[in-house]
């Protein structure tokens, strides 16, 4: 499980506490990498603190660099593990929804997507322009994701994945939605999505700005290119 931060201090103890206390009964071998992008805001040493208790949690720091799809795709360079996860370090993905996910990819799934938009999911406190705007985005992704395995949350940024469904695929860097890209280019068969509740910030501020939208569309119109220019060629041949 990768847990991207950029000063995330005031939130990375009690979501690691959380993760650990809620995996637990579960019995399962785990290991849970904070990438942190150069906080230099206390992110780092608490983290190394907790990694010398508990040798289940490691931490790789960047520099130089930014951006959650990066972040997330070091980490999952930086482990051997077969199953691969993601989610937020600001507490608004819930650690309870965890082994809902875990028993999906167990009972055979490629992928488990904690979701906002399936039946029983919820967006939280948004404004009705933000609920307009992510509706409008996840509705735009509707023609270039697979027919048969199409997520209704393709935005989400917690997820689990089979490893297998990635390996020798390269992924950009760059960019915030890197779910919306293993959906549309990865080798992914079939997905659940699991519903919850999208909470409030504990603590801190979001990094949601124009740059993130910009990155969004540029992603959305690197993968139609892909998509479309795939499919003349497969008409051509």
């Amino acid at each position: 499980m990768v847990i991207p931060t950029l000063r995330e201090a005031e939130n990375i103890r009690a979501l690691l506490d959380h993760i650990c206390t809620v995996l637990k009964p579960l019995g399962i071998c785990y290991e849970i990498l904070v990438v942190d992008d150069d906080s230099r805001d206390g992110t780092e040493e608490i983290v190394s603190a907790i990694s010398l208790e508990d040798p289940r949690v490691r931490l790789l720091v960047r520099q130089g660099e930014r951006g959650l799809s990066g972040a997330i795709l070091h980490g999952w360079r930086h482990t051997d593990a077969a199953i691969l996860g993601v989610m937020d370090a600001d507490l608004q993905h819930p650690p309870e929804l965890l082994p809902a996910l875990i028993a999906a990819i167990l009972a055979g799934n490629d992928m488990a997507i904690g979701s906002r938009y399936t039946a029983g999911g919820r967006l939280g406190d948004w404004n009705p322009a933000r609920k307009l705007f992510s509706a409008a985005a996840v509705w735009a992704t509707w023609p270039i994701q697979r027919t048969g395995i199409r997520a209704k949350d393709p935005m989400s940024g917690f997820f689990l994945v089979r490893r297998e469904c990635l390996d020798r695929i390269r992924f950009q860097p760059s960019g915030f939605k890197l779910l919306l890209e293993i959906l549309v280019r990865g080798r992914i068969r079939s997905v659940e999505e699991v519903p919850f509740a999208f909470g409030s910030r504990y603590r801190g501020a979001s990094k949601a700005n124009f740059r993130v939208a910009w990155d969004y569309g540029l992603l959305l119109l690197r993968l139609y290119a892909d998509r479309f220019s795939f499919r003349r060629r497969a008409v051509n041949s």
